[in-house]
C-alpha cells in the first residue's frame, strides 16, 4: 500500500458519488431526486470532498520537485488528454444524436471555445460541453494561485489565503459582483480572450523556467483570483451559485494545503485552527450545515485512517477517478436514449462507466504522463541544476 493511498480511496469515493448522485433523477424521478437533493446536496459534497484531495496533494506535488516547469508539464499531461479525448467523444456522440452540446456553445461559439481552451468555463460564464467540467475551473484556478505563490515563495501562507478567502465569503454576504466580466455575450468573448492569453502566457513563462519570467508569471498568476472574486456566477450557464460560493469553494482547496502543512509540521495547529473553523464556517453557510459537516467528517475519518490497509477496488477507483467523472454522464445519455428500462440502465451505467473509466486511464491517461516524463528527460530537466526550477523545497 502507497502512503498517499487513503487519498486514491477518497478521490474514487467521490468520483462514485457524483455519478451516483447523476444517475439518481433516472432511477428514483425528478421528483425524489430534488426532495433529497434539498436536503443534501450529494454532488456539492463529492465535489468539495475533491477540492480537499486537490488542495491537499497539489501544493505537495509542486513542493516535492521544487520546479514550476516540472508541475506544469505533468499538470497538463495529467488533465488535458483525459479532457479533450471527452470533447472529442461528446462530438461524435452529438453528430449521432446520442449527446445534446449546450446552445450556448452555437449561439456564442467563439467565447464557448476559448473557455474551453483555458478549462475556465464556469469562471467565464460558459456551460461545458459535459457538464461536471465545470469543477475544472476552480481546479484550474487553484493550479495558477499556487504556482504563482511558489514563484514567491509565498507558498507556505495557505493558513492566511484559506482564512482570507473564507472571510471575504462571510463579511460580503452576497455583496460581491457576480458577473463582472460576462455582462453579454461579446463581454464574456473578450474575457475568454484576455483569460486565453493570460494563461498562455503565464503557463509558457513556468515552463520555459527562468526566475524572471517566473516571478512575472507568478504575479499575473494570482491577479486571476478577480475571476472568484467577481465573477463567481458569470451567468445562468454555469454551476457556482455565486461569487462567494466560489470564493468558498477555493478556500476549501486551501483548506486541504492547511491541512497537509499542519500533517508535515510546516504549520503550527495554533495558527492552522482558526483558518480551518473560517473555512468551515464559510462552507456552513454557502453549502449547508448537512453538506459542510459531511464533507467535514468524511475527510476527517478518511485521515484518521490514513495507516490502515485500503481495499483494492477503492485505489483502483482512484486510479481512474478522472476519466469515471468525465465520462460518466455521456455514458448515461447514451443508455437512457435507448431504453427507459430502469435495471437495464443500472447495469449498463455502471459496467460502461467503469469500462469507459479503464480505457480512458489506459489508453488516454497514462500516454499523456509518460510523454511528459520523456518530454522533461528530453529537455534536460532531470539533470540540469542551477536553474530556478531546482532550488527545492524540503517537504
Amino acid at each position: 500500500m502507497t502512503r498517499l493511498a487513503w487519498l486514491d480511496a477518497l478521490r474514487g469515493y467521490a468520483a462514485v458519488v457524483v455519478a451516483l448522485f447523476h444517475l439518481s433523477p433516472v432511477i428514483i424521478g425528478s421528483a425524489a431526486h430534488l426532495e433529497i437533493y434539498r436536503a443534501f446536496d450529494a454532488g456539492k459534497y463529492a465535489v468539495l470532498l475533491f477540492f480537499l484531495v486537490s488542495g491537499y496533494v497539489i501544493p505537495m506535488s509542486l513542493e516535492r520537485h521544487g520546479s514550476l516547469r516540472r508541475f506544469w508539464a505533468g499538470r497538463l499531461a495529467r488533465i488535458y488528454p483525459a479532457y479533450l479525448a471527452t470533447i472529442a467523444l461528446a462530438a461524435l456522440l452529438a453528430a449521432a444524436g446520442l449527446h445534446r452540446m449546450p446552445d450556448q456553445l452555437r449561439t456564442e461559439t467563439t467565447a464557448s471555445v476559448l473557455a474551453h481552451a483555458t478549462m475556465m468555463q464556469d469562471l467565464l460564464g460558459v456551460r461545458g460541453i459535459v457538464r461536471p467540467f465545470w469543477t475544472l475551473s476552480f481546479e484550474m484556478l487553484f493550479y495558477l494561485l499556487v504556482a504563482g505563490l511558489f514563484a514567491w515563495r509565498l507558498h507556505r501562507l495557505s493558513a492566511w489565503w484559506a482564512a482570507g478567502l473564507a472571510a471575504l465569503a462571510l463579511v460580503a454576504g452576497g455583496g460581491l459582483p457576480d458577473g463582472l466580466f460576462s455582462g453579454d455575450g461579446p463581454v464574456r468573448r473578450w474575457s475568454a480572450v484576455v483569460v486565453l492569453v493570460i494563461v498562455a502566457t503565464v503557463v509558457s513563462a513556468y515552463l520555459i523556467d527562468r526566475r524572471g519570467l517566473a516571478l512575472g508569471a507568478g504575479a499575473v498568476s494570482l491577479s486571476v483570483i478577480v475571476l472568484a472574486v467577481a465573477n463567481g456566477h458569470a451567468s445562468r450557464w454555469v454551476t457556482s451559485g455565486s461569487s462567494e460560493q466560489a470564493l468558498t469553494m477555493l478556500a476549501v482547496m486551501f483548506a486541504g494545503t492547511v491541512i497537509y502543512r499542519v500533517q508535515h509540521r510546516q504549520i503550527g495547529r495554533i495558527a492552522a485552527s482558526p483558518a480551518l473553523a473560517v473555512v468551515l464556517l464559510s462552507a456552513l453557510d454557502q453549502f449547508g450545515t448537512p453538506v459542510a459537516l459531511a464533507v467535514a467528517g468524511t475527510f476527517g475519518i478518511a485521515f484518521a485512517l490514513r495507516h490502515r490497509a485500503v481495499p483494492g477496488v477503492l485505489t483502483w477507483l482512484g486510479t481512474v477517478s478522472y476519466s469515471l467523472y468525465l465520462l460518466h454522464l455521456l455514458v448515461l445519455g447514451v443508455l437512457v436514449r435507448f431504453t427507459e428500462n430502469r435495471a437495464l440502465i443500472v447495469i449498463g451505467f455502471v459496467a460502461g462507466s467503469l469500462l469507459a473509466a479503464h480505457v480512458g486511464n489506459r489508453l488516454v491517461e497514462r500516454p499523456g504522463q509518460r510523454l511528459a516524463a520523456i518530454f522533461l528527460t528530453t529537455e534536460g530537466e532531470t539533470t540540469r541544476t542551477g536553474s530556478f526550477g531546482k532550488q527545492r523545497e524540503s517537504v
